[in-house]
């Protein structure tokens, strides 16, 4: 009788086990490392991502969205500062799990997965301020000197300015950062950057720099991972729906920018979404 109790309970502690080791296969597969999320980041993108003050403090939009994110999924975050034009191909060597602040484009979404977005971008001009320029359409900064950001959006926005004639002198930069030194210290006219960044810039109070022009917001930025990564990909999208229902997200907004810069994005996804499914059942034939 002892022998069959003791074989009864080695059956139900292997079954046991053998579940445990079940879900923890799963669970490592999700992440690159058991129990973390590793994030891609380039430090030095305020307000998305910086060092406070104290140059220790990581701080930032992106980096609360982050640890909310983590939070969600149950793993810690661990950050991994690397230089931007050098992201993306960090996930195909499993650097990190996700790479964050990158606007979702077409080409890029052939080499990669995104999330939905969180938060729109759209370019726009900088210059110091004062009368000095002018610019009503981005083809007036012809004859001006224009910095950037290298393999960033706005180098795509002046590449293709300059593709279709027009004339100008541009400058690229490692870190945006040093784009606003060059402005302030005279040595560029123009800087070309995303809308988040230069209202940032440009919002405080004691600013010298103002926003001169603006495009439209028709870009839209995610979280990146390597191409095929769907389990990931499906968690940290269902992750972004309960920080947009619950609030959360909005919070993060308002903490970092003093407004709300998440929800439009939302509602107007929602919209698309909607706009999408009618015209498919259009296409079938369901509504006349």
């Amino acid at each position: 009788m002892l022998f069959y109790k003791a074989f009864f309970l080695f059956f139900m502690l292997s079954v046991l086990c053998g579940g445990c080791t079940k879900q923890s296969q799963r669970q490592q597969g999700i992440t690159i490392k058991e129990g973390a999320l590793t994030v891609g980041v380039e430090i030095g993108y305020p307000p998305m991502e910086y060092y406070d003050a104290n140059g220790q403090t990581l701080i930032g939009f992106d980096i609360d969205l982050t640890k909310a994110l983590a939070e969600r999924l149950g793993l810690r975050v661990e950050y991994v500062d690397v230089a931007w034009e050098g992201i993306l191909a960090g996930l195909n060597t499993n650097r990190y799990d996700i790479a964050i602040n990158i606007t979702i484009l077409p080409e890029r979404q052939n080499k990669y997965n995104f999330t939905e977005p969180y938060i729109d971008s759209s370019i726009t001009i900088v210059a110091l301020k004062g009368p000095r320029f002018k610019i009503e359409r981005p083809e007036d900064i012809a004859g001006h000197s224009v910095c950037y950001q290298s393999d960033t959006t706005a180098q795509y926005f002046t590449e293709r300015l300059s593709g279709q004639g027009i004339s100008f002198t541009s400058y690229s930069y490692d870190k945006i950062l040093n784009c606003f030194d060059d402005l302030t210290l005279g040595r560029v006219d123009l800087i070309v950057v995303d809308n988040i960044v230069a209202f940032d810039y440009a919002g405080k109070e004691d600013s010298p720099f103002e926003v001169i022009w603006q495009g439209h917001s028709d870009e839209y930025i995610g979280i990146c991972l390597k191409k095929g990564n769907d389990i990931l990909t499906n968690a940290l999208n269902n992750a972004l729906d309960d920080l947009f229902e619950n609030g959360a997200m909005a919070q993060i907004s308002q903490k970092t920018f003093n407004r709300d810069l998440v929800s439009s994005v939302r509602q107007a996804q929602k919209l698309s979404d909607v706009d999408a499914m009618e015209i498919s059942t259009k296409r079938r034939g369901r509504v006349k």
